[in-house]
């Protein structure tokens, strides 16, 4: 098993976080990784702590690379992508946590499925990063039909293979949801995307979390099932009804 893996994390405004963050990869026992920090022109000190990070620990697998204005994730998860040198991507968010055994772990369950698409289970973590015993179990693989009804692939999880995905089909389009976006165009391409039900990340809840806020959730997605996805309105009220029981679920 082997491969450089590039780790892309969208950075704003996270100094409260990001030295754990930063930590968290490093503490990886898979260390075939370079780190991208993508700063995304934070107001708070969140680009100092990580040059400060960088300096002290002599990190050369880490990089800060800095956006010319604020361009919000996708933008900034492009640039990532962009600037890689490795044959995996894997994402993470910057308040999020990996198990250190993640990236080994998950690169393995790629290789041994000869995949190009894979993500595991995560489990639900207050502001503090501590786990709240509550964990989303992911279903074996999902195809684009799957994936419609079932949105259960979170981005910290999710690592690709650039040698069976070409990196311009993995460009997170401008919109709302550009995660989620992004998974349905490449399953819709014929992709599988194979899932790992082990608890290898921690979702951090903040009060700032974007999803935390119900209706915008709801909002997003009923508007990529018509807008993103062409979908009409009755099989857009199908798989919207199905999402938001699978979406309850794993949040109680």
């Amino acid at each position: 098993m082997d491969g450089l893996i590039s780790v892309i994390v969208p950075v704003y405004n996270v100094e409260k976080y990001i030295v754990e963050t930063m930590e968290c990869v490093a503490a990886q026992t898979y260390e075939d990784w370079e780190l991208l920090l993508v700063e995304d022109g934070s107001s708070d000190g969140t680009a100092e702590k990580i040059q400060r990070y960088v300096e002290e620990k002599s990190e050369k697998r880490i990089r800060l690379i800095r956006q010319p204005s604020n361009k919000g994730a996708a933008a900034a998860r492009n640039r990532g992508l962009a600037e890689a040198r490795g044959r995996y991507i894997a994402y993470l968010d910057a308040d999020d946590l990996w198990v250190p055994e993640k990236l080994e772990k998950e690169l393995r369950f790629l290789q041994e499925k000869d995949a190009a698409f894979v993500f595991t289970g995560y489990e639900f973590a207050d502001e503090q990063g501590r786990g709240t015993g509550r964990v989303v179990r992911v279903p074996a693989t999902l195809s684009y039909r799957q994936a419609l009804s079932n949105t259960t692939i979170f981005t910290t999880t999710v690592m690709f293979d650039t040698a069976k995905i070409p990196r311009e089909e993995l460009q997170m389009p401008q919109i709302k949801s550009e995660d989620t976006a992004l998974w349905f165009r490449v399953l819709r391409s014929g992709y599988t995307a194979y899932g790992l039900d082990e608890n290898l990340v921690k979702y951090r809840r903040t009060g700032k979390t974007l999803s935390s806020n119900k209706l915008e959730a709801l909002r997003r997605i009923w508007n990529l099932y018509r807008r993103s996805e062409g979908l009409g309105v009755l099989e857009s009220a199908y798989h919207f009804c199905f999402w938001a029981v699978r979406a309850v679920k794993r949040r109680i």
